[in-house]
C-alpha cells in the first residue's frame, strides 16, 4: 500500500510530491487517512524561514482524519474511554511520547522527555507519514486520541488539535473569567478562538488590540465587545487602563503587544503568553510594577489532554454559535500545496485549508 506525501526541504525551496511505501503498523499504532489539514501559523513560519525544523519533513500539524487500521496491541479507546473502530474520525494530540508520571502528575504532558511532534518530524526512509500534508498519517503508541461527532465540519474539526487546544490550555491558566474584563492582543485564530471562549466563560467585557483594521472587524462576531487597532490609537494604554484589564492573552508574539498587555493589567491582573513561539526582540518589563501590581504572568506553550478535551467539547457545542464555519477562506487539494502556502502568505487568512481526495 503506497500513499503521497508534500516534502518540505527549506524556505525558498518548492515543495515535493512524493509517493511512499506505507510501513508495516508498530505495536500500538493506528494509520490513519486524512481528510483535512489546515496552514498554521508555525508552519507559515518554517515555510518563511522564520523558525527552523529538521529537513525533509511534512509540514502541517492540524490535521483531521479516519480509521483505517489499528494496530492489533492498540487498547482501541479514545482519551475519553469510548471505543474505536476502523472508520472513525478522530483528532489527536500534536505530541506523544512515553508516559511519564512526573510530566502527568505536573499536567504538562507536552514537555515530557523524547517528544514526538507530529508535522514537525524529519522524513526517514521507513517513517515518513506523520504530517498533514500527507494522505495518510500513523499515531504513534501512546498518541492522545479523540473521537470526533461525523457532523463536525472538517475545517473546524482540523483545528482542534492546535489552535482551539491551545487557547483551552490559555483559559485554563487564567483561572475563572466570569465578571472579569479580558484583553486580547492578536486577532488571529487564536485571539479569535480566545474571545469566543471567554465570552463563553462569563467575562464581563472582552477588548481586541490588533494592527489588522479587517482582523478586528471579524473579532466582535467571536465576542469581542471593543476593538482598537494599535497602529491607529496615540492614547491605547489610557483607553485600555479605562477598560480595567483584569486578564490579558497574547495571541500574537508582538513584544510591543506584550509590553501594552503588561501596561494595561490592573492591580491582581493576569497576563497569559502562547504567542511568542519564535524569536523576537527581548521584552521590557517594569519589575516594580509588577511587584506593587500583584501581576501574576503566565506561559504557554502546546497544552495538555485535558485542554484537548475541553477545545473538542467547546467546539461540539459552540461551532454554530460563533463564525467557525468562515475561518478556512480558501481550500486546495494536496497536490496544490505550494500554491495554498503562497496563498496564506499573501494574503494572511485567519486559515488556508488542504482537503484530500476522499
Amino acid at each position: 500500500m503506497k500513499g503521497n506525501i508534500v516534502v518540505f526541504e527549506g524556505a525558498g525551496k518548492k515543495l515535493q510530491l512524493q509517493e511512499r511505501e506505507i510501513p508495516t503498523l508498530k505495536s500500538g499504532e493506528i494509520l490513519i487517512k486524512n481528510l483535512y489539514t489546515t496552514i498554521c501559523g508555525s508552519d507559515l513560519y518554517t515555510f518563511s524561514g522564520i523558525r527552523s525544523e529538521k529537513t525533509p519533513t511534512v509540514l502541517g500539524h492540524e490535521i483531521v482524519g479516519r480509521i483505517v487500521r489499528l494496530d492489533a496491541d492498540h487498547p482501541r479507546i479514545d482519551q475519553a474511554g469510548n471505543k474505536l473502530l476502523e472508520g472513525d474520525l478522530v483528532t489527536w494530540a500534536i505530541f506523544c511520547s512515553h508516559p511519564q508520571q512526573e510530566w502527568l502528575d505536573k499536567g504538562m504532558p507536552q514537555k515530557s522527555e523524547h517528544l514526538f511532534k507530529y508535522g514537525h518530524a524529519q522524513v526517514l526512509e521507513e517513517d515518513a507519514f506523520h504530517g498533514g500534508l500527507s494522505e495518510y498519517c500513523i499515531l504513534r503508541a501512546h498518541t492522545c486520541v479523540l473521537k470526533l461527532p461525523n457532523e463536525l465540519p472538517l475545517p473546524i474539526a482540523a483545528t482542534i488539535n492546535c489552535a482551539l487546544a491551545t487557547v483551552a490550555g490559555a483559559i485554563r491558566l487564567a483561572g475563572p473569567l466570569e465578571k472579569k474584563n479580558v484583553l486580547i492582543t492578536g486577532l488571529g485564530l487564536l485571539g479569535n478562538v480566545t474571545a469566543a471562549m471567554s465570552k463563553v466563560a462569563g467575562a464581563t467585557r472582552i477588548i481586541a488590540v490588533d494592527v489588522n483594521s479587517e482582523r478586528l472587524q471579524g473579532s466582535k462576531a467571536f465576542g469581542a465587545d471593543f476593538s482598537y487597532n494599535s497602529n491607529d490609537e496615540t492614547n491605547l494604554p489610557e483607553i485600555l487602563a479605562e477598560h480595567k484589564i483584569d486578564v490579558v492573552f497574547d495571541m500574537s508574539g508582538s513584544p510591543d503587544a506584550i509590553e501594552l498587555g503588561i501596561a494595561s493589567l490592573r492591580t491582581g491582573g493576569t497576563a497569559i503568553w502562547a504567542g511568542a513561539v519564535f524569536k523576537t526582540r527581548k521584552i521590557g518589563i517594569d519589575a516594580e510594577q509588577i511587584i506593587r501590581k500583584l501581576l501574576t504572568i503566565k506561559g504557554l506553550h502546546n497544552y495538555n489532554f485535558e485542554d484537548l478535551q475541553y477545545a473538542l467539547n467547546f467546539i461540539k457545542e459552540q461551532h454554530l454559535n460563533f463564525p467557525f464555519l468562515d475561518i478556512v477562506s480558501k481550500e486546495f487539494s494536496l497536490t496544490e500545496a505550494q500554491e495554498a502556502f503562497e496563498y496564506a502568505i499573501a494574503h494572511r487568512p485567519l486559515r488556508v485549508g488542504v482537503k484530500m481526495d476522499l
